[in-house]
């Protein structure tokens, strides 16, 4: 019948996992749908209509903070029309579609990598170590993407727009407040440069020596899960299987061992360059790049070069 893609978005700017996701619905059911549920979202809405491949949007008004609750009635209450369902693997996709799943009474297929054929997808277990081949039955099929294994669409689409129906609030839940995080560098899941620290950085104050490097290459700052979870940066830095998945041109690995966990999720990067005094650790059988050496030496001389350059 057709692909439903749910738009990622902050009611503003699309969210170039959309556009990834669009990619890969394009491969298992077509014509290509993608839901655009928002507040005041009528400009995501006409980006959305610009993606090659799209042959309508649906605007749905009320829906500010994409809630699991009210997500999962209003995608349910469309879903008659369609044979598949994606949404990227990103917070609010793994949020409110296991629900739909659940509701439609089929497995979720998670973080496909590879569309193999309508019904057959390519998936990472094993914190990516093995890969995974899995054919869904018949019926549905509620997918969620790993948006770093699919190229985007372009935007030489022309997709009509029409306004959804609104479902009936389930009014289990509700918006509080956030604090967000505010900075001027790119998000770390679109950057094309990231550097990130690992434990070995010792402490949060010399993030800062990170945070000069990537203010110069335009680079988002991540970080591992040992020094998120010794406090030295928030949450939000942390990239690994538990963490963000990142998969930029150039990923830095600063004082990072390269635990299991962490490759998962940045070892699809295009080069990786890596420093570490350590010779032995794992991070070096991935890295395009090594550096044995004293990082608290190795990264000031970087900056230093790096002004040299005129960055």
């Amino acid at each position: 019948m057709a692909s439903l893609v749910i738009a990622e978005h902050d009611n503003k700017t699309l969210k170039d996992s959309t556009a990834k996701t669009v990619a890969a619905a394009a491969q298992v059911s077509t014509p290509v749908h993608v839901l655009v549920a928002g507040a005041d979202c009528a400009g995501v809405a006409e980006q959305a209509a610009k993606l090659a491949g799209v042959e309508k949007v649906l605007v749905a008004e009320g829906y500010n903070k994409m809630l699991a609750e009210p997500m999962e009635a209003l995608i349910v209450g469309l879903s008659g029309g369609y044979d598949a369902i994606l949404a990227p693997a990103t917070t609010n996709g793994k949020n409110y579609l296991p629900r739909v799943a659940a509701k439609l009474d089929v497995p979720q297929i998670s973080e496909i990598l590879k569309v193999v054929s309508a019904d057959t997808f390519e998936r990472p277990i094993y914190a990516g170590n093995a890969i995974q081949t899995v054919q869904a039955p018949a019926g549905k099929k509620v997918i969620t993407v790993r948006v770093t294994a699919f190229k985007p669409v372009d935007s030489s689409g022309s997709a009509a727009i029409e306004n959804a129906p609104a479902a009936a609030d389930p009014g289990i839940s509700k918006f509080v407040g956030e604090e967000l995080s505010k900075s001027e560098r790119p998000e770390l899941t679109s950057a094309k440069i990231v550097i990130s620290g690992g434990r070995g950085m010792q402490s949060g104050d010399n993030f800062h020596m990170l945070e000069k490097i990537a203010d110069k290459l335009h680079a988002a700052v991540g970080a591992s899960r040992a020094a998120v979870d010794a406090g030295f940066v928030p949450n939000d830095y942390q990239v690994g299987q538990t963490g963000k998945v990142v998969a930029p041109e150039l990923y830095i690995a600063v004082g990072i061992s390269g635990a299991i966990q962490h490759l998962a999720g940045m070892k699809d990067s295009k080069v990786i360059a890596a420093i570490n005094k350590d010779e032995e650790a794992p991070i070096f059988q991935v890295a395009d790049y090594g550096l044995v050496a004293d990082l608290f030496k190795a990264v000031p001389e970087m900056e230093e070069e790096l002004t040299k350059l005129g960055y």
